[in-house]
């Protein structure tokens, strides 16, 4: 078992710049292991660059100086983000609030229609089983809401966190890309000379992650927007926060977009029950999901690296597991990450293979 694993060790990394690369990796996930919390805001800076680097460039093509272009694009962002924030996040939060105020009505109309199972269908289900299900139910939920409830306290503690991530994330995200040049010749110094390997897979993974993050802020917009017109013109109630919610799910792919059927399924079921505005209703939204999978995806990450849907589970779970909402956001970019990594240590192996061979 030693000798194989010293054989493997070195094929793999005899090349220098492979035991460069494999070094970088390792104080990557060490320092996002043991920092990530502390650097967050540098990362959702870094995040927010990448997006708006594109518009930045072309207005630089275009003759408008680097300092005036970065100013007006994040002077624009801003105001966006404001106008969100300031004008749809209120009737969000409303719309959240009366369903939750709702919630113990559909919780009982639920629990009768449960009820009246083992009467409808006596042979099938009995009504011991049901009260035992219903009676786990509620235990569950009543352990997920005390469990909620304590975060929300908890959360309370991050309002300064907000405070300085609406201060110092944009002031980075300015001085990026202002000084984008100078920041890359900075970071270059610091990485050693022997980095082939690290540029082969830095320049495929740059526009992995420029080509991911442009194309799902996109597709949350486009899917959200669709979703809560959709539902307001068929008088759906709290259409824009299922719209919000089902904007939000494109973030992990397959999980969410069955995820977030459960609540539009509820609230239509319980507005309507099971009439033909239901069904209408949920025809449209398995429309929209529909157009999202085979047209939009096709078409805002056609430069992407095709991952096996099994791997992108498996990514969501992994990453988000470790770095919550940012682990999904980068799931497919980093399982890329882990694809062109592996197929660079593949190819240092071949020259030595053909060496012996000879």
């Amino acid at each position: 078992m030693f000798q194989i694993f010293s054989q493997w060790y070195k094929r793999k990394f005899s090349d220098p710049d492979a035991a460069t690369l494999a070094a970088l990796i390792l104080v990557s996930v060490l320092v996002l292991a043991f920092w990530g919390n502390m650097l967050m805001p540098v990362i959702v800076a870094i995040v927010l660059a990448y997006l708006l680097d594109w518009p930045v460039e072309r207005m630089a093509r275009l003759g408008v100086g680097r300092t005036l272009g970065t100013s007006l694009v994040v002077l624009i962002a801003v105001t966006l983000f404001l106008f969100m924030l300031l004008g749809l996040a209120p009737l969000v939060f409303k719309q959240g609030v009366n369903l939750l105020s709702e919630t113990p009505a559909i919780w009982a109309k639920t629990k009768q229609w449960m009820l009246m199972l083992p009467e409808r269908y006596p042979d099938f289900v009995d009504a011991q089983q049901v009260q035992q299900l219903w009676q786990s139910v509620n235990d569950h939920i009543v352990q997920y809401g005390q469990e909620l409830i304590t975060e929300s306290f908890g959360s309370l503690v991050n309002v300064a966190a907000l405070l300085i991530y609406f201060i110092l994330v944009p002031l980075m995200v300015f001085f990026m890309l202002k000084d984008k040049q100078v920041l890359l010749t900075h970071i270059g110094r610091l990485l050693p000379r022997e980095r082939r390997l690290i540029k082969q897979v830095g320049v495929e993974m740059n526009g992995q992650i420029i080509n991911y993050i442009r194309g799902k802020v996109i597709e949350i917009l486009i899917v959200g927007s669709a979703s809560a017109v959709t539902f307001a013109l068929m008088d759906l109630r709290y259409s824009l926060l299922l719209g919000v919610l089902i904007g939000l799910s494109v973030l992990i792919p397959y999980i969410g977009a069955a995820v977030v059927t459960i609540p539009v399924a509820v609230v239509a079921l319980f507005q309507w029950g099971v009439t033909a505005d239901f069904w209408y209703l949920m025809t449209a939204y398995a429309i929209i999901q529909a157009l999202d999978g085979n047209l939009l995806v096709p078409l805002l990450f056609s430069e992407a690296v095709s991952l096996h849907p099994v791997y992108i589970i498996i990514a969501v779970l992994f990453f988000g597991g470790m770095w919550g909402f940012w682990g999904v956001f980068f799931a497919i970019p980093l399982a890329t990450l882990v694809k062109a990594v592996g197929t660079a240590w593949s190819e240092t192996s071949q020259p030595s293979v053909a060496v012996s061979e000879s």
